[in-house]
Formats: structure tokens, C-alpha cells, sequence
């Protein structure tokens, strides 16, 4: 029986990560999928360390906007297809979806947006959320295993954060983003970390700031959801507060098939 071991992670800077260890760091964890978001980068703007480091390839999908959005996807074994977008132009210019189908299962790496700007930007994310669990429907009706993974910018429950009542009127904690979770969920996918963990206390970003991390006063918002389908396989799912270098932290499940 083979292991795949997947990781996720909101890099909040590709080329930043790339000058703190990023690297050193993808080399040393082996992982057979990286899934990098917020990578504010085109490909002809990365170093050859990101671009096609050793052992993998590599896939991008960037923003028209310069320095903004963007998701990567490293791989140590081919997938059968690449799928850049969703196909809807107003989403797909900012570069938030990556889609790599393999034998066993149909990854989606997504970097979700942030509704924190302004009342345009929230309605924006919502549109996001909605168009998004339509085409996971049609995905999943052609039969397709699917995991999402990233950056969906929403705590789900109020464990999911450390100060839930100071952020209840807070995009990224609104009812009806956290209700939009629950939707996928009712839908038949799993959120792979709490089939293992159901404590409070674990987050994957921190406000830099106020320096949150050293007092771990943060958000889970990165996540593994996986399709009910897929549960048999589901070997593990945990955070990496330990890897440093952006204000998120690593996500990692791992699969037998």
C-alpha cells in the first residue's frame, strides 16, 4: 500500500519565501504534492530554486495584477492532466485555482478570497464560495475524488479561533461564510483535521503585527477538505506550527492507496 503525503501552504510570497528557506524546506519534507497560495508572482519573475526545483515539477496560475493572489503546485510524480482556472474570467484572472488530476484522486489547489476589504470584496468572496461548490457538484457527478486544499480565509467553528466573540462581526468569521463550510460539509466532504483533532488551540495564521504567533492567538483558516469518497484512504491530517517563514503555517494530510 503506497503513502501519499500532501502539503499545503499559504506562502504569502513566493519569492520572499524563497529567500527564507523555502527551498531547503521542500527538499528536506519530500512531500509527493506541495501546494503553495498567495504566491504574488508570475513564473518568469521566480528563480530557478522555485520555478523547477529538484525532484519536481512545477505549475503556476498568477494574477493579472502584479504581486497579488497566485497559486503553485509541486509535483514529484506527473499528473494526468493540469486544469489552470475554473473558467469563469472574473475569478480566473486573479489566478486562484489549480486543478491537477491524478489516478487515485482530482486535487484543487485554491487560494480564496479575502472579504476583509471592503463590502464589494465580501460579495465577492461569496460569489467565489458559491460558483466554486457548483463546479465541485459537477466534478464530483463525473465521478472525480476530489481534495481542496488552501487558503479558504474562514474560520469554521469557534474553537477554529482564538477570540471568536471580538471577531464575530469580522469577515473570516461572518455566519454566512462559516455557512458556507458547513454546506461543503453537509455535501459529503470531510475537513480532514477534525477527523483527528477536535480541540481548540490550533490555528494556521497569525497576525504579524501584534506579533500573535509567540502567544498563539490565531485562525485555522487553511484546510484539506477531501470528498466522502475518500475516506478509507485518509491516513492523517495535521498543522506544522513549526515551519516558519510566513504568517501561515503548513498543512500536511497523508493518503494510502
Amino acid at each position: 500500500m503506497a503513502r501519499v503525503k500532501l502539503i499545503s501552504w499559504n506562502v504569502n510570497g513566493l519569492r520572499a519565501a524563497g529567500r527564507k528557506g523555502f527551498p531547503e524546506w521542500l527538499a528536506r519534507e519530500q512531500a509527493d504534492v506541495v501546494c503553495v497560495q498567495e504566491t504574488k508572482a508570475e513564473p518568469s519573475q521566480l528563480p530557478p530554486e522555485l520555478l523547477s526545483p529538484p525532484g519536481y515539477s512545477a505549475e503556476f496560475a498568477w494574477a493579472g495584477k502584479k504581486g497579488y493572489s497566485g497559486v503553485g503546485t509541486y509535483c514529484r510524480r506527473a499528473p494526468k492532466s493540469v486544469q489552470k482556472g475554473m473558467g469563469v474570467e472574473e475569478y480566473d484572472r486573479e489566478g486562484r485555482v489549480l486543478i491537477h488530476r491524478f489516478p487515485e484522486f482530482t486535487l484543487l489547489n485554491v487560494y480564496f478570497p479575502n472579504g476583509k476589504q471592503n463590502a464589494e470584496r465580501l460579495a465577492f468572496k461569496m460569489r467565489f464560495y458559491a460558483d466554486f461548490h457548483k463546479f465541485l457538484r459537477r466534478l464530483r457527478k463525473k465521478g472525480e475524488r476530489l481534495i481542496v486544499c488552501g487558503d479558504v480565509n474562514t474560520a469554521h467553528k469557534e474553537i477554529d479561533l482564538a477570540r471568536p466573540k471580538e471577531n464575530a462581526q469580522v469577515s473570516g468569521f461572518l455566519p454566512e461564510e462559516r455557512a458556507w463550510i458547513d454546506g461543503l460539509l453537509d455535501d459529503g466532504f470531510l475537513d480532514s483535521f477534525r477527523v483527528f483533532e477536535p480541540g481548540s488551540g490550533h490555528y494556521t495564521w497569525w497576525d504579524v503585527f501584534t506579533r500573535a504567533r509567540e502567544r498563539n492567538v490565531g485562525w485555522r483558516i487553511d484546510y484539506f477538505f477531501i470528498s466522502e469518497e475518500l475516506r478509507p484512504h485518509l491516513a492523517s491530517a495535521r498543522i506544522r506550527p513549526e515551519v516558519m517563514g510566513s504568517d501561515h503555517c503548513p498543512i500536511e494530510l497523508s493518503l494510502k492507496f
